[in-house]
C-alpha cells in the first residue's frame, strides 16, 4: 500500500468531527489535555487517541511544561493542505486570466 502524502494524512485526520473540534479549540491557543477534553462528549483516553492522530498528521505538536502536556497548532500539516489546495486556486486564476485576456482581445478586434 502506498504511503499517504502529508496533505492526505492531514485531511483524513480532520475528517473526524471530534478531531476537528479539538483542532478548532487549539486554534484559539495552546491547551492541556484537561482543557481540550472540557465540553467534548468523549472520554479523556479517547481525546488522547485523537491527539495522537492529529500529531501524526503534523497538525498539532506537544510540549512538556512540568508535568503537563501542552498541545498547540503545528504549521507543517496546515501548510501541506494549503499547498495542495493552492494548486487548484492557481489553476483557476490562470484560467480566469486567459479568459479575461481573450475577452479583451475580442473587444479590441471588433
Amino acid at each position: 500500500m502506498q504511503a499517504l502524502r502529508n496533505y492526505e494524512t492531514a485531511f483524513n485526520a480532520l475528517g473526524d468531527p471530534t478531531r476537528r473540534a479539538i483542532f478548532e479549540k487549539l486554534a484559539k491557543g495552546p491547551l492541556s489535555v484537561v482543557h481540550i477534553a472540557e465540553g467534548l462528549t468523549v472520554s479523556r483516553p479517547a481525546v488522547s487517541q485523537h491527539l495522537k492522530v492529529l500529531r501524526e498528521a503534523k497538525l498539532i505538536s506537544m510540549a512538556q511544561q512540568g508535568t503537563r502536556s501542552i498541545y498547540r497548532i503545528e504549521q507543517e500539516g496546515i501548510r501541506a493542505m494549503r499547498d495542495y489546495l493552492d494548486q487548484f486556486w492557481d489553476e483557476a486564476l490562470h484560467r480566469f486570466k486567459q479568459l479575461a485576456e481573450q475577452t479583451e482581445h475580442q473587444k479590441q478586434t471588433k
